[in-house]
């Protein structure tokens, strides 16, 4: 499974293993690193571009309120 983005091996170890721990708590399973590597290449296929997405959204919006309290502080013209 191509991912649409890499990560850095050090965040994407300690995403399996959050991956990991969380099966170990909630589901008293035991995953080991491939099957919760395979799990964070789906996360990262399937879920994250929505997530990324709405994070533009937001960045723009947020980006564009700020444009607009600058042409807010504009000096009418005489």
């Amino acid at each position: 499974m191509q991912t649409p983005f890499s990560l850095a091996k050090e965040k994407q170890d300690e995403m399996i293993n959050t991956i990991q721990n969380y099966f170990a708590t909630e589901r008293q399973e035991e995953l080991g690193n491939l099957e919760a590597g395979f799990i964070l290449d789906f996360i990262m296929v399937e879920i994250a571009p929505t997530f990324y997405n709405q994070g533009v959204r937001d960045a723009h919006q947020f980006l564009s309120e700020k444009l607009e309290d600058v042409f807010e502080i504009e000096k009418i013209e005489k």
